[in-house]
């Protein structure tokens, strides 16, 4: 029996994140699905794992961790021997990527969150969306997205020549935006679209993405 244990929804953004690195590490893990519609991420037991009633929740032996992007972290330093490396032993190479990782969770997620919040979390659920912040929130992202396709002209990935959790990390708002209005924003920049096409076509994206496919066809 597998010693991981990854407790959340396949349609997370964040359980989604954190089940990209654990497929791109090769690891052998169990999923635990999370009803969200009946609430179960606010009621006991899971919020033993995550006082906070947010998906996902990690378990690796008796280490519990929550945060997407801790959990990320942990795997891939953890499990550094396994799959894709996607951190780097040079500190110069990892300083770059702890950078572009900070940027998507600071700038670019603030704004990407949202829209899809908006544009594909709202009309699912039969809620008004709002033009405003719809509006706001592209704006936010153009300005981010100019820095991107600026950098993806010079590099194929946003921390240098191989993919790494920096660019992993922005995979699951990709996902949903580029199924909105917004995809515009990535397809009006040539090098961000060639990036976007590199990064969601990975194996181990595919098998996150097929686990939405075998959930919905139950």
């Amino acid at each position: 029996m597998a010693t991981i244990k990854l407790h959340g929804n396949p349609f997370s953004a964040a359980t989604m994140r954190a089940t990209a690195s654990l497929y791109e590490k090769q690891l052998e893990f169990e999923f635990i699905m999370i009803d969200m519609k009946n609430g179960e991420h606010k009621k006991e037991p899971f919020l033993l794992l995550n006082p906070f009633g947010q998906v996902p929740a990690f378990e690796d032996g008796d280490l519990k961790l929550f945060e997407s992007r801790a959990i990320s972290q942990y795997i891939v330093h953890e499990y550094a021997d396994k799959g894709t490396q996607l951190i780097s032993s040079d500190s110069k190479k990892m300083a770059t990527i702890r950078m572009w990782m900070e940027i998507e969770s600071q700038r670019y997620d603030q704004a990407a969150s949202k829209l899809v919040w908006e544009l594909a979390v709202k009309p699912m659920y039969g809620l008004p969306m709002d033009p405003a912040a719809v509006e706001q929130a592209e704006g936010m992202l153009n300005t981010t997205l100019d820095f991107y396709e600026k950098t993806l002209s010079n590099s194929k990935y946003l921390a240098g020549d191989c993919f790494t959790l920096a660019d992993l990390h922005h995979l699951p708002t990709i996902h949903y935006l580029m199924n909105t209005s917004s995809k515009k924003l990535f397809e009006s920049r040539p090098h961000v679209t060639a990036w976007v096409a590199d990064i969601t076509a990975r194996p181990a994206w595919s098998k996150v993405l097929a686990m939405q496919t075998n959930l919905s066809d139950k």
